[in-house]
C-alpha cells in the first residue's frame, strides 16, 4: 500500500474544500494514497506521525476558519509532540486585508513548527485577487511539492 497523505481542511465558505478535493485527486495520480479530513472531525491523537496537507482559508480578522478553531485550540494549549509530522500548507485568503492576508495557513504553519513538526517546501499563499482559481494555483503548488517531499521521505530513510 501506498504511503497516505491526509488533507486537513478549515474552512468557512468551502473552498478550502474544493481545493482539497484537487489536491487529493493529483496526489492519488501522483501514486498516493490520499484522505481528506475536515479539522472540525478531528482530535489532537488524530494527528499521528505521517504526512499532512493542511488546507485553509482565513476568516474575520486573520483568524482560523470556525471548522479548525477547536484543533488548533486544542494543539495551542495541549502542545503535543507533532515530531514525525511532515506537512505543507495551502493557505487561501484575499490581499485586500494586507495585515491579515493568509493568516489561516501562517497560524497553522507557525503552530505545527513550534510543536517539532517539519515543512516541506514552502507555503502557498494563495491571493483570491490573483484573477486564478485556488485549485489551479494548489495544483501547480502539489506538482512542486511532491518532489520535495519524495526527496526529503528518502533523505529521512538514508539517515
Amino acid at each position: 500500500m501506498s504511503q497516505v497523505i491526509r488533507v486537513l481542511v478549515a474552512t468557512m465558505s468551502g473552498t478550502a474544500e474544493l481545493v482539497a478535493e484537487e489536491v487529493s485527486a493529483l496526489l492519488e495520480d501522483a501514486g498516493y494514497a490520499s484522505k481528506i479530513q475536515l479539522m472540525d472531525r478531528m482530535k489532537v491523537e488524530d494527528l499521528t506521525p505521517g504526512v499532512y496537507v493542511i488546507c485553509t482559508s482565513t476568516y474575520g480578522t486573520g483568524e482560523v476558519p470556525d471548522n479548525g478553531k477547536p484543533l488548533y485550540a486544542a494543539l495551542e494549549t495541549g502542545k503535543p509532540d507533532l515530531r514525525g509530522i511532515v506537512y505543507g500548507v495551502i493557505g487561501l485568503g484575499d490581499s485586500i486585508y494586507p495585515g491579515t492576508f493568509c493568516f489561516g495557513g501562517k497560524r497553522f504553519d507557525e503552530l505545527f513548527t513550534s510543536l517539532g513538526a517539519s515543512r516541506v517546501g514552502e507555503r502557498l499563499d494563495h491571493d483570491r485577487r490573483c484573477g486564478g482559481y485556488p485549485e489551479d494555483t494548489a495544483r501547480e503548488w502539489i506538482l512542486e511539492w511532491l518532489p520535495l517531499l519524495a526527496q526529503r521521505t528518502s533523505s529521512d530513510q538514508t539517515s
